[in-house]
């Protein structure tokens, strides 16, 4: 009894150190299971450290030591594996075999074989897909028992002499047994705490996070300013529930709300020295109001007693502002709030280059349909009213009807400012168009339009057919000799939809047309709207057809 309370005593130490070391970043790695070398390293020398020690806290007894040397032994396989578990055995087993003794050599190869059951459990474990069983508590405690056993064993099969070797087993084995047993029990016991406690942790920072990116996506699309800052800042002040949140430019304050608001107000310039140091030089800056005494540079009677500074940068890491996390005075920062501001500044900053990316996408966008415009136009009016004074004194009625045609494709043209628009809306300023180039060809040009009605109210971007009418009409009938047709037709294939204008001229030329500007925009704007597989293709048969073919989603929304 007296052995067993001694050895319990020594385990007690041995679980202080292990809770101490558990609060450590070394412990991080055997929270785990994990084939990295570093990880397998750390276990190594970790369990290494505990087997050694659990033999310098041993007890002399018959000229043999009464210790907890196997807690490392078999936490080491347990963990780390068969090679680490060899390892950590032998290495604890070399130590006790320079200590001497009768039973030295009986030590040195039963601790070695302590590891490798540990490890061989581990290996057996990993291999059924259930080595969540290795942080069981009862399992550490069973498998300790199991090589406890097997120690005591061969201490009698290889110390020497044998009735020596029977005595000490006699005395040591049932204290060596249970104390083992439990310590390494409890060992693991730590272990799963705080891995519980880091998962705990995880899960609260995760959530939050994500809380903050569903919440917040798509806000700053809109630009970084002080409508958009005062969204993004109640979104985080509410999800983080610190005393106060602040987002700045460089210059001003852009949104501030929590403690403090009645003069902290948006606006403003930056009177903080914190905020300053933090933009000028793009590194965090916090002020916890202990060591870093923290004063409030507008009020004196301000709640707020600590601060987080992190700058927002953009794509090139310049400095655009600063995000402001603040609690008051009677209030410390939690170590959550105080990790997640750095990511919280990255989400930031991300969202703030998204939208500019977006916002400069725009401008493409638009510029493109505005080039897109401008090339219809001057020539097609040029022929319009070519036509309109051929036609003026013979059919003054058709003249006016001509002209009204003409003022409905300009007035569609010059009020057309939505990128999507209904497929009805787009035929009905494409038929404005083909009336008057129908006047100017006369009985040389027929257009036949087949679009199933469903497609009607599809959206799509506008100035897409007509461009690849233009051109059908420019580089294909106008050329020809005899009459000519142009077919305009749209249907669903293949869970696609298809939007088709064929001419029957045959003159399109690969080399010269693919860079049109008219059909290289139409296809890289449908490309940019719904993706690289879908867009425009042309195909030809050498003076017998051309078809221009637009492939899109089948699933496009309805006006």
């Amino acid at each position: 009894m007296e052995l067993i309370i001694n050895l319990m005593q020594q385990m007690s130490v041995y679980m202080v150190l292990a809770y101490l070391l558990s609060k450590t970043p070394i412990f991080m790695p055997l929270m785990a299971i994990s084939d990295r070398l570093s990880h397998k390293l750390m276990a190594y020398v970790v369990f290494s450290m505990f087997c050694i020690l659990g033999t310098y806290f041993g007890q002399q007894i018959h000229d043999a030591i009464a210790n907890t040397r196997a807690i490392g032994a078999v936490m080491g396989g347990l963990l780390g594996g068969p090679v680490v578990g060899f390892f950590v055995g032998l290495t604890g087993g070399l130590h006790r075999y320079s200590l001497g003794g009768f039973t030295d050599l009986a030590c040195a190869v039963s601790t070695t074989a302590e590891g490798l059951i540990g490890g061989l459990l581990h290996l057996y474990l990993v291999r059924k897909g259930q080595q969540s069983l290795l942080f069981r508590p009862s399992i550490v405690f069973a498998v300790t028992l199991v090589a406890e056993l097997v120690q005591m064993s061969l201490l009698l099969l290889i110390a020497k002499p044998f009735d020596q070797a029977l005595v000490l087993v006699n005395a040591i084995a049932a204290p060596m047994i249970l104390a083992n047993s439990i310590g390494a029990a409890m060992f693991m016991s730590i272990i799963v705490d705080r891995k519980t406690i880091f998962e705990k942790y995880s899960a609260a920072f995760s959530s939050k996070a994500l809380k903050i990116a569903e919440r917040s996506v798509g806000v700053l699309h809109n630009g970084f300013n002080q409508t958009t800052s005062e969204q993004i800042a109640t979104i985080i002040h509410q999800e983080t529930g610190v005393g106060a949140v602040s987002i700045t430019d460089r210059e001003k304050i852009l949104a501030f709300t929590g403690i403090g608001a009645d003069h902290h107000l948006p606006g403003t310039y930056i009177s903080s020295s914190y905020t300053r140091q933090a933009i000028e030089s793009g590194e965090l800056v916090y002020i916890d109001g202990g060591h870093s005494p923290y004063a409030c540079s507008l009020s004196e009677s301000c709640k707020l007693g600590s601060v987080l500074v992190i700058p927002l940068k953009d794509g090139d890491s310049q400095v655009i502002g600063s995000i402001k996390l603040y609690e008051p005075k009677r209030k410390l920062f939690s170590a959550i709030n105080l990790t997640m501001g750095e990511g919280i500044a990255r989400l930031l900053s991300n969202q703030i280059l998204t939208g500019r990316f977006l916002h400069q996408q725009s401008l493409l966008t638009e510029a493109e349909l505005k080039l897109l415009r401008a090339q219809v136009n001057p020539h097609f009016l040029f022929n319009a009213l070519n036509t309109i004074s051929a036609v003026i004194r013979r059919e003054p009625d058709k003249a006016r009807e001509l002209i009204q045609h003409l003022s409905t494709f300009f007035r569609t043209n010059l009020r057309q400012k939505q990128e999507l628009i209904p497929l009805q809306q787009e035929l009905k300023q494409l038929n404005a168009y083909l009336k008057l180039e129908h006047a100017r060809f006369a009985d040389r040009m027929d257009v036949s339009i087949d679009i199933d009605p469903s497609l009607a109210t599809i959206r799509l971007p506008s100035f897409t057919l007509q461009p690849l009418v233009e051109n059908a009409i420019k580089h294909g009938i106008s050329q020809m000799m005899e009459a000519g047709s142009i077919q305009i037709s749209g249907f669903y294939s293949d869970n696609h939809i298809i939007l088709q204008v064929e001419d029957n001229a045959g003159l399109y030329q690969p080399d010269i047309q693919t860079e049109g500007l008219g059909t290289h925009i139409v296809d890289k704007r449908l490309k940019n709207q719904f993706g690289d597989e879908f867009g425009l293709t042309m195909t030809y048969k050498t003076e017998q057809w051309t078809r221009a073919t637009v492939t899109l989603p089948g699933d496009l929304s309805h006006a």
